[in-house]
């Protein structure tokens, strides 16, 4: 009996072997992607209904000029990686840009572990799609109106889920992802942006999000303290992730110095958020099209791009 059990531990010992070298040698491969961290060089655009429509981008770019070769979008916690979209943008020339949001979900328990599995399917999507990717994780956690903000999780719980994403991301190869820390712009209510700083082994690059939201407002005023806070913590590159003019400030001359300043200041480039909003004025309609006066002005301030292409 000792030698029949002996035998066969030995033949499961064999098994498992033979198991761990056949996963072993079909593992895909690394996916590997870069994007030029050259500054004025990313025109992006969000738009309702993309994903999954093209139509409501192509749109815009009409109304700019110019195909965008940024789409912004928000993921709620447990969508899928939507890959025949991402190659459809592909497709376009376009890089997806998602941010994945912690919708209904414990920062605490992702930073723990307990939705890796997740985690892991959407990362072996992200890897399989093979391309570049921008990626970032529980946007605008600086300020109070999100359940993973400012006020309703601990910063340092924060870090520990983000560094906990980004890790498990490069575990599963897939290191074609451009992470994007995304903050929004200081304001009243929003908290020190150090706070929930990950570290730059963790960031690839910094988002800004603001607006212009009345006739006063500048570049300077809208960006410039968030940027010299950022400037305390890295020199990774800056995009000025969700952004647009609202229809009051006197848009030809703030568009014009959104592109100006952008310039000045070396930053990426932008994700136009194009969406009718009627709330007020921290929600206007944003959109350009059917708007002259927006169109003519964006289109100047584009012309000065050189967009990069994945």
């Amino acid at each position: 009996m000792a030698l029949l059990a002996a035998l066969m531990a030995a033949a499961a010992a064999l098994t498992f072997t033979g198991y761990r070298f056949t996963q072993m040698r079909t593992a895909p491969p690394p996916a590997h992607a870069y994007l030029p961290p050259r500054a004025a060089s990313y025109l992006g655009v969000y738009e309702t209904g993309a994903p999954p429509a093209y139509q409501p981008i192509a749109e815009f770019a009409n109304a700019a000029g110019r195909v965008p070769n940024i789409v912004g979008y928000y993921s709620g916690w447990a969508e899928p990686f939507p890959a025949s979209f991402a190659q459809m943008l592909r497709g376009h020339g376009i890089i997806p840009c998602v941010q994945i949001d912690p919708t209904y979900a414990s920062v605490s328990a992702i930073a723990a572990g307990a939705y890796d599995g997740y985690l892991r399917s959407y990362a072996d999507s992200v890897r399989d799609f093979g391309h570049a990717v921008v990626i970032g994780f529980g946007h605008e956690m600086n300020a109070p109106w999100y359940s993973w903000g400012n006020g309703h999780v601990q910063p340092s719980t924060f870090v520990r889920a983000w560094r906990h994403i980004v890790t498990l991301f490069r575990a599963r190869g897939a290191d074609n992802v451009t992470w994007l820390w995304t903050v929004n712009q200081d304001r009243a209510g929003t908290g020190p942006i150090a706070l929930w700083w990950p570290g730059a082994s963790y960031v690839s690059w910094v988002g800004i999000d603001g607006y212009y939201f009345r006739r006063s407002d500048t570049f300077a005023t809208a960006f410039g303290n968030t940027i010299d806070q950022v400037r305390t913590l890295t020199h990774e590159p800056v995009l000025l992730s969700e952004t647009a003019v609202g229809p009051h400030t006197g848009q030809f001359a703030k568009i014009s110095d959104l592109f100006s300043g952008m310039h000045k200041n070396g930053v990426l480039g932008l994700i136009w958020f194009d969406k009718d909003q009627h709330g007020g004025i921290y929600h206007q309609d944003w959109r350009i099209e059917g708007n002259t006066v927006a169109e003519n002005a964006f289109q100047l301030g584009i012309s000065t791009l050189t967009l990069a292409r994945p």
